[in-house]
């Protein structure tokens, strides 16, 4: 399979070595104002990673035009901005798999609903759950999730995808699976607002009562409220809310303590657009709104905690 992937962050550059060692013919994109790329060019190597010499870097967004399977792991918001530079190369009959997680902000869309509608003449995939690149890059195994509408799509990639170091599953609710991976990175900030109040305990009570609030607005949205116990919420759950590698994690400890992450936390700017959607739908989700009044309403972690407690007493489903 001819494969571009499309962002040299440290999960793009991941997922190209992962599918580069299963023998694809893989192309790594990234623009050449990226220090990210530059250094890829120059070094062949990140903090994390040497890549191998049968994986092909390159700056030319061109490139996409000679993979079949084109591959995107970038900032959720940029997305809709990347499809119109790829709409003005007139792609047709691509299957585009996003390996990113996020609602866009601005009309709280799901990521492969804002592909499909950039991009019409192509199939959208999605491909989520759990793992960081420090613990892939050293053989340590993980299973994850590929979803499509188009079961043909879904069924070639898992194929095709699958190898020694990751168990893919087949995903049967791209609407719940989406809004699910996306939610999860506030969880993330959530946990790491706890670690830096010292409250770590309370993360249990906090994987439970938050993958409920998203299975509610997962149900609201059309989906199958299980998915949020599945890979693509809860089965990330570890990743995100204890692990050490986990930026929204980190950036939520970051914000209680007053300093500066100064890294990608999705988990930021995917709260907006959960709690739009919990107005749209008349949800609760008040974990969720906690995260959000802290980050941008300017109200003190503890306080939001406190708020969260002084909630009334309810059944617990």
């Amino acid at each position: 399979m001819k494969i571009t992937v499309i962002g040299c962050g440290r999960w793009g550059s991941c997922i190209a070595w992962y599918l580069d060692r299963l023998g694809h013919d893989v192309s790594l994109y990234g623009r050449s104002s990226s220090e990210n790329m530059k250094r890829l060019i120059e070094e062949r190597k990140n903090e994390y990673i040497v890549l191998p010499d049968s994986l092909t870097l390159t700056s030319d967004i061109k490139s996409v035009n000679h993979s079949d399977t084109i591959v995107i792991s970038i900032n959720a918001q940029g997305l809709r901005a990347l499809c119109g530079e790829l709409r003005a190369l007139d792609i047709r009959g691509k299957t585009f798999v996003l390996c990113m997680k996020g609602i866009e902000n601005t009309t709280c869309k799901r990521l492969s609903e804002v592909v499909s509608e950039e991009l019409p003449e192509n199939q959208v995939a999605v491909w989520l759950g759990p793992g960081h690149v420090e613990e892939f890059y050293k053989g340590i195994q993980n299973c994850m999730v590929i979803d499509s509408d188009n079961a043909a799509v879904k069924s070639a990639l898992i194929d095709a995808f699958s190898g020694g170091i990751i168990r893919f599953y087949y995903g049967a609710d791209l609407v719940g699976n989406e809004i699910g991976a996306a939610a999860k990175n506030v969880i993330g900030v959530a946990a790491g607002m706890l670690d830096g109040l010292g409250m770590t305990s309370l993360k249990g009570a906090l994987m439970s009562r938050g993958a409920r609030e998203i299975a509610r607005l997962i149900k609201a949205c059309g989906g199958n409220e299980l998915s949020a116990y599945g890979l693509c919420h809860l089965g990330d759950y570890q990743a995100t809310v204890f692990s050490e590698y986990s930026h929204n994690r980190a950036f939520g400890e970051c914000c209680v303590k007053g300093e500066d992450f100064g890294k990608l936390a999705e988990g930021y700017y995917t709260v907006p657009a959960l709690i739009k959607m919990a107005d749209e739908y008349s949800v609760e989700l008040p974990i969720c709104r906690a995260v959000y009044d802290v980050l941008y309403l300017g109200v003190k972690p503890g306080i939001a905690l406190m708020q969260l407690f002084d909630r009334s007493q309810k059944l617990e489903f």
